[in-house]
């Protein structure tokens, strides 16, 4: 991977549907940080994989893809996804795959709520902007999406489907260990999300871990919640959440809620990190590829933009990963705004709103 802090190799995936709409407006970004700040240098490269390329060749990515992507400093993903080809094909093949040949383990999803130009962009009544301002930190290469299981009998009166989720010590205790860490350093609680009641085995372990790894970080306030609790606690009280830890499937569930309560898929950005560096990490909106508006121009953009505001900080330009939140924040505060937000503009204008509001930071970068 580059050592060179000045100049970082990022992998375009554009993908389906609305990701190469949405991945542009965040090149876009990423070239007018490279030009507000002589320092950096952004070098792109293009793989065309995804489902078109599935229907031509029969595979979601080139038979050395991971040899390919292997030498790039971060992955920028726009989405996986088509009508024409069944999910799991689509998900195996490409975006679950280089989570986990690279040991992406790490999923971050900030749930924030941002300020509009008519107050805050929620559904939720009697809710503030600082009321929503939380991390979820989920699982990403085991739990329920191992694909571990077995299909017996199949099409026979008899038939039986077995779908195990994996729980190892090893995949629990680092991810606890991350969201342990990350709370205290921010200085903020932290909530384990499990469902030990019912599933008395995985979640009774995680629970376990959770209170074990615990120990070493006396300083961070905890609790636990079952999950459907914490489906209700997102809607009622939102604001008990700010760091939140959970399972692979639990965290992919809640994260959609937590979208939902902060403005819409189109503001729900997640990184996928493979914190010791030993291969490269992804950046992707997770709100897929959403084929009914593909090709209209009218895709929200800010997730992807603000999944690049998470790139920048993952590449240690913290400074202009918030100036970029920032400039965020400008523009869902005007009139700038995809039909999602309530707003006429294209997906390129609001990203060109984006780059306008971009100011750099007013001392060093480094």
């Amino acid at each position: 991977m580059n050592t060179d802090t000045s100049t970082f190799k990022i992998a375009v995936i554009p993908g389906d549907g609305i990701g190469p709409e949405v991945t542009s407006e965040g090149i876009k970004i990423l070239k007018k940080v490279e030009e507000l700040d002589g320092s950096i240098h952004f070098e792109f490269n293009d793989f065309p994989w995804g489902c078109e390329y599935y229907l031509k060749t029969g595979k979601m990515m080139a038979d050395d893809g991971i040899e390919q992507l292997e030498g790039f400093d971060t992955i920028y993903l726009g989405a996986v996804g088509a009508p024409s080809v069944p999910d799991h094909i689509s998900l195996w093949g490409l975006l679950l795959k280089i989570r986990k040949e690279f040991d992406e383990y790490v999923n971050v999803r900030p749930v924030k709520l941002l300020e509009g130009a008519h107050g805050p962009i929620t559904p939720l009544k009697g809710i503030q902007s600082g009321d929503i301002d939380m991390t979820v930190i989920r699982e990403n290469s085991e739990g329920e999406y191992a694909g571990a299981g077995a299909w017996l009998y199949k099409n026979k009166p008899n038939e039986v489907v077995l779908q195990t989720g994996v729980f190892s010590r090893t995949g629990c205790e680092r991810i606890i260990r991350y969201a342990y860490t990350l709370a205290q350093k921010q200085h903020k609680t932290l909530t384990s999300i499990s469902k030990g009641n019912a599933l008395n085995y995985s979640m009774v372990f995680w629970d376990q871990i959770f209170d074990e790894v615990g120990k070493e970080f006396p300083d961070v306030k905890t609790s636990s919640l079952l999950v459907d609790a914490a489906a209700m606690n997102f809607v009622k009280n939102p604001s008990r959440f700010q760091v939140v830890v959970t399972s692979n499937l639990f965290g992919d569930i809640l994260t959609d809620l937590g979208a939902a309560i902060v403005g819409g898929m189109g503001l729900a950005a997640g990184a996928n990190l493979n914190p010791e560096r030993t291969h490269p990490s992804m950046f992707e909106p997770i709100h897929g590829s959403a084929p009914d508006i593909a090709g209209k121009g009218i895709a929200n953009p800010l997730a992807s933009i603000w999944s690049v505001a998470q790139m920048l900080d993952f590449l240690g330009i913290p400074l202009w990963s918030q100036a970029v939140i920032d400039a965020i924040k400008t523009v869902v505060r005007g009139k700038i705004l995809t039909v999602d937000l309530g707003g006429s503009s294209s997906t390129a204008e609001v990203g060109n709103a984006v780059a306008g509001a971009l100011v750099p930071p007013t001392y060093s970068t480094r």
